[in-house]
């Protein structure tokens, strides 16, 4: 069985949009993998390691990820259960475009200096709206096109996204404690028994998580909760089960908690990704 699934979702010759998925049987580090063409990748589902040389990034629902034309890259699954990316490309001369200077290489190079940046939820939002109307055929091309630009300007916006100047300690071990958060999505942590896992005080690991990701810990844990949702909807027939899944006390818990975040209840977002474009 092929360890990776590529689901080609958009080729319009300037957009294109694939879903890959991995089944995650390399724990450790797997062999050196190169992209032919920079991407932006969106983690949807599951969570993996990308090294560039001695530099890692943790790969989840709430990152996109910079896969550079010709750059070598190595991938390792610290947890079971594989992950599915949402792969977006654009044509060089759109990216040069669309990428403010500061985060490319050279201004006349597109490919990016940083592996990866963390969105907001609004573009948590559009990946799944995109991904499930690509995927049920709810959705026109041109129309198509035009949510994944407005996407990839989200995600490099420097309102919307986060980078951090954290130290390489601090960073290693805030993704320790992302790789916890993500083997039990559901569960509903306290913060002593994430520093008990981890190691190190409460108070410590709450200001270097705040400082390398810009968020508190709880709220990053909760948009990935959400994220799963998102991935989840478009098949999901009964709320209440899923927002027991995913550690929310009752659907109306749920239900307002995901509206919060996405502007929407979860039935209607589920029906506007499904629901034909007019």
């Amino acid at each position: 069985m092929s360890e990776f699934t590529v689901n080609p979702l958009l080729d319009t010759g300037t957009v294109t949009v694939k879903d890959v998925r991995c089944r995650g049987t390399c724990r450790h580090r797997s062999a050196e993998e190169c992209a032919r063409a920079t991407h932006l990748v969106f983690p949807y589902r599951g969570l993996y390691l990308r090294h560039v040389g001695n530099e890692q990034s943790v790969a989840d629902a709430n990152h996109v990820l910079f896969f550079n034309a010709g750059e070598g890259y190595r991938v390792s699954h610290p947890i079971d259960g594989g992950d599915s990316s949402f792969v977006l490309a654009v044509s060089p001369e759109l990216l040069r475009e669309l990428a403010p200077a500061d985060l490319l290489q050279r201004p006349d190079d597109p490919a990016f200096r940083t592996q990866s940046l963390r969105i907001d939820p609004r573009a948590q939002a559009l990946v799944a709206l995109l991904r499930h109307s690509l995927d049920h055929g709810t959705i026109e091309p041109l129309e198509a096109e035009s949510l994944a630009l407005t996407l990839v300007c989200r995600s490099l916006g420097p309102r919307t996204t986060h980078a951090t100047s954290a130290t390489h300690v601090r960073r290693h071990l805030v993704d320790r404690v992302k790789v916890l958060l993500a083997s039990d999505l559901g569960r509903q942590w306290k913060l002593a028994e994430i520093a008990a896992e981890i190691g190190g005080s409460p108070v410590y690991l709450t200001q270097a998580f705040q400082q390398v990701e810009g968020v508190p810990l709880h709220r990053y844990h909760l948009r990935l909760r959400l994220a799963r949702a998102l991935d989840l909807l478009a098949r999901c027939d009964d709320m209440s089960a899923l927002a027991m899944d995913l550690g929310f006390s009752s659907h109306s818990h749920f239900a307002a908690a995901f509206k919060q975040m996405y502007g929407r209840t979860p039935s209607e977002f589920r029906a506007s990704a499904l629901a034909k474009s007019a």
